[in-house]
């Protein structure tokens, strides 16, 4: 029998297209119980690793013949060693290349749609970790919004398209990951907003964000209009692209709202974000295409993987724009907050500039879900 290996885009196309797969993750139970690969269509059996060093023999009834097993683990070589062991057993299967941390790095580019003039829109899908990162391109020019660290990845794409970043922008300061934002204005000379709300105790410089904010891309004149939406942070800002696109940073998801205690001030801010979502939004056209900075869970995902949806529709299904108490809205926003992200203190330091962790030390800060969202 053989051994393969699947690589994080090959099993990002299986959950875009929704294929069928079986994952064997030989993590142990509490790092699989907390962040795990998701495919609507995938099955999943977690046996730790150290439980299948004396031989695979048990588990072969529980691995099926008629699709691909992918053997997962956190850096590659226990899958690996699992799955040559199910190999020399008569099993044909596949080890994750690098491990859930290749697939909490890996970045799917979608093209969301056309822009007025012959402009386009992308949307960059963190599948491993739930991010969703911009590039709006307009006549060679670009800006990148909600950047995740890998910087390469937008440069790189955007030289693809014969396009000059010009601008970036972060809707508000993150605390879920690290931000790629200002190293990318750093490496193409381009123009950095970020809200200078959020930007109290940052140790660079930046051009302030404020509402109204406007930014032209490219001659065909693609407006990036900014919005501010406080809630999540107090600085949230979104943006209105092309009147047709709002990006709404970690505001509004698709199936969820965003949570306002990553700053220690739920309290503080539920006021703030249920005013940005009962009324700032409300007065916007319903026919605006909401695209936010995250998606928590993979149902979220539309036919061709990106995540996206009419505001319209957002406001009739989703229930955190359905809260007609005030008192309702706060208890179920402070009160069914999910576990705060991994190191999000940390997070908010580097996105400040104070610290400067090496690149081992920014993975293990971003290891597991997407926890910006209350549902």
């Amino acid at each position: 029998m053989t051994i393969n290996k699947m690589t994080a885009a090959q099993v990002a196309r299986k959950v875009i297209e929704k294929q069928p797969l079986f994952i064997l993750d030989v993590r142990n139970t509490d790092a699989y119980e907390d962040w795990k690969i998701e495919g609507q269509n995938f099955e999943y059996i977690n046996i730790p690793y150290f439980e299948l060093l004396d031989g695979v023999d048990e588990i072969l009834p529980k691995l099926p013949s008629n699709q691909d097993v992918l053997v997962v683990c956190a850096k590659e070589g226990s899958s690996k060693m699992i799955a040559e062991m199910l190999s020399d057993a008569g099993r044909d299967v596949f080890y994750l290349e690098g491990g859930m941390k290749s697939w909490s790095s890996y970045l799917e580019p979608i093209k969301v749609g056309d822009l007025t003039g012959g402009g386009e829109l992308y949307q960059f899908v963190r599948l491993g970790k739930g991010c969703l990162s911009y590039m709006v391109i307009s006549e060679g020019e670009a800006a990148v919004i909600d950047a995740v660290r890998f910087t390469d990845i937008f440069t790189n794409f955007a030289k693809e398209k014969n396009a000059e970043i010009k601008y970036v922008f972060d809707t508000h300061l993150h605390a879920d990951h690290i931000s790629g934002g200002r190293h990318i204005a750093e490496a193409t000379g381009a123009t950095y907003y970020l809200p200078p709300k959020d930007a109290d105790e940052v140790v660079f410089e930046y051009m302030p964000l404020e509402d109204g904010v406007t930014v032209k891309v490219g001659a065909s004149q693609i407006e990036v209009g900014a919005l501010y939406s406080p809630g999540h942070t107090i600085g949230s800002t979104s943006f209105i692209v092309d009147s047709k696109y709002l990006l709404t940073g970690d505001i509004l998801f698709i199936d969820s709202i965003g949570r306002p205690d990553l700053a220690g001030l739920a309290e503080d801010w539920v006021g703030d974000l249920r005013e940005t979502l009962y009324h700032r939004y409300r007065e916007l056209a319903v026919d605006l295409i909401v695209l936010p900075a995250h998606f928590m869970i993979i149902q979220e995902l539309n036919e061709d993987g990106t995540v996206a949806k009419r505001l319209g529709d957002l406001f009739a299904q989703n229930h955190g724009l359905n809260i007609e108490s005030e008192d309702e809205f706060r208890h179920t926003v402070t009160d069914n907050l999910p576990p705060q992200p991994n190191a999000y203190q940390q997070i908010r330091q580097v996105n400040m500039g104070k610290i400067t962790p090496d690149q081992d030390e920014q993975i293990e800060m971003e290891i597991g879900p997407n926890r910006c969202a209350v549902r």
